[in-house]
């Protein structure tokens, strides 16, 4: 790799690095607004809604991936695959709302709303935000960092500052959701934007580019089948990582489940902190150059960030548990450093999670689904949070290593076996800054 590449590779990771954080940032600053000035019940009308919109947001998610794996692994012009994922976009994206505003009277009494104001911005927002999913993965594919920081700032940015005018209007859930509906559409107009200013045209074949013929029968595939994959890959890991609060509210006592789920405050923030790290990766993983070495810099990332957090909540367990809630979960103080090391576990098992999706190894979803029945197994014997919370961190555990193993097991070193080899084969070009494979 030069020296230049290098720094580009450096430059991107930093920009997202800075982009993700500003996103989370604002999105927790508008979700501590309305902790504050809503009351306990509209505030929880307001959480549930934002946590059915998590759930629908897997399909964003499942096209933002499809779309980075195409556009990243086509040859030449990726102008044809674009169009192709933005046509499945839209497609999703009014499926998504339609289903959405269907269920309006089923979200309304699910979820005790008081009117179905809430609801109907759950469809919208969802929408709107599967739209944004399409975009990013094409902006993600092309390694266009500038714009794709730009979109993840507007989208963090634009709830807070349209949520926090709308509880200035009123003070109520739907005010606040009507805020969120309204800001999801600031990132739609941004990735539109950019998508009109195409990035750089290669002049030469990226490494570990997808030879033609092999691109023609994933096409064939189709986007959406590609995409209900990744959705259901996506669904699982979601399902992971958040079944142990549901079930500490089936096992525990009402204060030791509440303590339990402010410890998982601090795991959902070092699951979110290396998010960075894989929207970087991800193009290279789809590509399979050096695969290997790939995974081994992003897990080591990852896991070098999650130490410095883990001594961070050793040293300073009084800020630590300020973060979470503050005195009235004092019980949990002891175990914020596990919680913090459960999210690490989790972040690491999504860039490997994600890896499965770039090389589309649609079998690993098995082992997700595995990991998740064990864990509602073993939930049954345990009697207190700390018990609940060592049963989790060693399942995770035992889940990273299994799906590293399996990836492994699945592609070498510099090659994946799945993609026939180019006749003439693709070289480095050692004389170019951007070392593109050439014939």
């Amino acid at each position: 790799m030069s020296s230049r590449r290098r720094r580009r590779g450096v430059l991107g990771g930093a920009t997202m690095a800075a982009a993700i954080g500003v996103m989370n940032l604002t999105t927790y600053g508008l979700t501590l607004a309305c902790a504050r000035l809503l009351g306990p019940d509209e505030f929880g009308q307001f959480s549930s809604v934002l946590g059915a919109l998590i759930v629908l947001n897997v399909v964003s998610l499942a096209l933002q991936a499809t779309g980075a794996r195409r556009v990243s692994t086509t040859t030449g012009d990726p102008a044809h695959v674009t169009r192709d994922v933005l046509s499945a976009t839209l497609r999703a994206a009014a499926g998504v709302t339609l289903v959405g505003t269907l269920a309006v009277p089923l979200v309304v009494g699910g979820l005790r709303l008081d009117s179905p104001v809430g609801a109907v911005c759950l469809a919208v927002s969802a929408g709107l935000l599967t739209v944004m999913g399409g975009q990013a993965g094409i902006l993600q594919g092309g390694q266009r960092w500038g714009a794709l920081a730009l979109l993840y700032v507007t989208m963090g940015t634009a709830r807070l500052v349209a949520g926090g005018a709308a509880l200035l209007v009123d003070r109520s859930a739907s005010a606040a959701l009507v805020g969120v509906a309204l800001a999801a559409a600031a990132p739609v107009v941004v990735g539109t934007v950019a998508l009109r200013r195409p990035g750089r045209r290669r002049t030469a074949i990226p490494v570990g580019a997808v030879p033609e013929q092999v691109r023609r029968a994933w096409d064939r595939e189709g986007v959406a089948r590609e995409v209900v994959h990744s959705a259901s890959a996506l669904l699982a890991f979601f399902a992971v990582s958040n079944i142990d609060v549901l079930l500490a509210r089936v096992v525990l006592p009402g204060d030791e489940a509440g303590h339990y789920a402010a410890g998982l405050v601090l795991t959902k923030a070092m699951l979110f902190l290396p998010q960075f790290v894989v929207v970087v990766l991800f193009p290279r993983m789809a590509r399979g150059h050096d695969l290997r070495r790939t995974h081994a810099w992003g897990l080591g990332a990852i896991l070098a960030l999650g130490l410095v957090a883990v001594a961070g909540v050793l040293l300073l367990r009084g800020l630590a548990l300020e973060f979470v809630g503050g005195a009235a979960y004092a019980p949990v103080r002891d175990d914020l450093w596990l919680f913090a090391t459960l999210g690490t576990v989790l972040a690491m098992v999504q860039l490997l999670v994600y890896g499965a999706l770039a090389r589309r190894h649609p079998r690993a979803v098995l082992l997700l689904w595995g990991a998740l029945a064990a864990t509602a197994a073993l939930s049954g014997v345990v009697t207190t949070a700390h018990d609940l919370l060592l049963v989790k961190l060693g399942l995770d555990a035992l889940l990273l290593l299994v799906l590293g193993g399996y990836l492994l097991a699945r592609t070498g070193p510099d090659e994946d076996p799945a993609v026939p080899t180019v006749d003439p084969p693709l070289a480095e070009d050692a004389a170019s800054p951007e070392q593109p494979a050439v014939r």
